[in-house]
């Protein structure tokens, strides 16, 4: 049996992932007005603000090292059984939310959440290195970041269905459930890599496999199997710190928004969780087209004739210089719709960077060390996320957002002028002579 575009169904069981991901992560946020108010009764807003960041920051640097740790479990045990590793993990953490009871439970519980949903984005760097030919890689990449996208369109109007039938424990029970249900075609179709897969015609596997090859080491005019350094040589190229700062600059930015959306409309402009769940998903439609639009784009460009280095920079310019003004709008949006507008565009740009970020792990390198860059790079974008979670909590005491804005301008200016100047040509490396 030979399945026509199976590459395509493959970006597209990842991009589910990524969808049920959100869906899983985004439950707490929506809920917690309803947590907050069961579980800690005595205490005002700040209060409830406090302990959700805390929380919030666990879950965080859980993820930070999921990362690193799921980098090296991917290039370990490959793609397929990293996968379902991965979403069967974060799919029993998601269900025990069920029986937490405060501070320390729930932190346990979103630690191993964390720890396991961070293995999505080094599973999806590694698939689409394995996947796909260079120049669709942007746009696969674009595929599985709308993935996240649509999660969070999705998640809090579904959240807000349910909250009308069941509590807020049953509904992290049904959430849960989603993933595990994911395992079976998951584990159904992908039965390999596109090299051993029985059911890729022969055809597909060779304009994947002869797409990936575009490192000529020995310089004798035939491609061979490229650069793949050890670890510690990876670390003395600057292109990949390049990628680790770049991706610890931006990658707040998406955090500030995911973690903080419905506190913030909650506390600025009163919303209760209905309200929320109807309003908050409007930002991931801005995120979703711009995950297209990014990828999309880039392989215009590519296709036309235009080099990698051109285009990614080109890119991730332009989604860093629509973020720019929308972060000054954000000081006084006037209305809660003005602002999940303004928000819909700022991530827009951010996904339109974003994706083509997140491709320079396997611009730069070849093999199993993509996964490892994907990883560290993660890691230390889930570490900057993490302190951003945290000092928001301090910073926006009474329900000024100004401050937290302002960073986020800044993080954007940091990752634009870290791809520029630490990758001064975007193309596959060699060794160092």
């Amino acid at each position: 049996m030979k399945f026509k575009g199976l590459r395509w169904w493959v970006v597209g069981l990842v991009a589910l992932a990524a969808i049920i991901n959100y869906i899983d992560r985004q439950a707490f946020g929506a809920l917690w007005p309803d947590i907050a108010k069961e579980l800690f009764p005595e205490m005002d807003g700040d209060g409830h603000k406090a302990i959700y960041g805390s929380i919030s920051t666990v879950f965080i640097l859980s993820y930070a090292a999921g990362q690193g740790l799921f980098g090296k479990i991917f290039d370990w045990i490959g793609t397929r059984l990293g996968f379902a590793l991965s979403i069967a993990v974060w799919s029993i953490a998601t269900i025990l939310h069920a029986v937490a009871q405060g501070l320390y439970s729930f932190s346990i519980f979103r630690s191993i959440l964390g720890l396991a949903e961070a293995g999505n984005w080094p599973g999806a760097a590694k698939a689409n290195a394995e996947w796909f030919p260079t120049k669709e890689r942007a746009f696969a990449q674009g595929i599985f970041n709308s993935g996240a996208a649509i999660g969070g369109i999705v998640a809090y109007p579904i959240i807000g269905i349910l909250a009308d039938f069941l509590s807020w424990k049953s509904i992290f029970i049904v959430v849960g459930l989603l993933g595990l249900l994911w395992l079976l075609p998951w584990l159904f179709i992908v039965k390999g890599t596109p090299k051993k897969h029985p059911w890729l015609s022969e055809e597909e596997k060779e304009y994947i496999l002869t797409g990936q090859k575009n490192q000529d080491l020995d310089g004798d005019g035939n491609y061979d199997e490229g650069y793949n350094p050890t670890t510690g040589k990876l670390l003395k190229h600057k292109e990949s710190w390049g990628v680790i700062i770049a991706s610890a600059a931006i990658d707040p930015i998406w955090w500030l928004f995911i973690v903080w959306i419905p506190i913030y409309l909650s506390e600025v402009f009163g919303l209760n969780v209905k309200e929320i769940a109807f309003s908050a998903w409007l930002p991931y439609v801005g995120a979703m087209l711009g995950a297209w639009a990014g990828g999309l784009l880039a392989q215009n460009r590519i296709t036309a004739g235009w080099s990698v280095d051109k285009t990614r920079k080109m890119v991730i310019t332009l989604g860093c210089l629509i973020m720019l003004p929308c972060f000054f709008l954000l000081k006084a949006p006037g209305t809660a719709t003005n602002a999940v507008i303004i928000m819909a565009v700022l991530l827009f740009g951010f996904q339109v960077a974003i994706g083509n970020i997140q491709t320079l792990p396997s611009d730069l390198f070849s093999g199993k060390i993509v996964g490892t860059l994907s990883g560290f790079a993660g890691m230390a974008a889930k570490l900057g996320a993490a302190g951003l979670t945290l000092l928001v909590t301090f910073i926006t005491t009474g329900g000024n957002y100004t401050p937290a804005f302002i960073i986020g301008g800044i993080l954007a200016l940091v990752a634009l002028g870290a791809v520029w100047g630490l990758c001064p040509k975007i193309a596959p490396l060699k060794p160092r002579q």
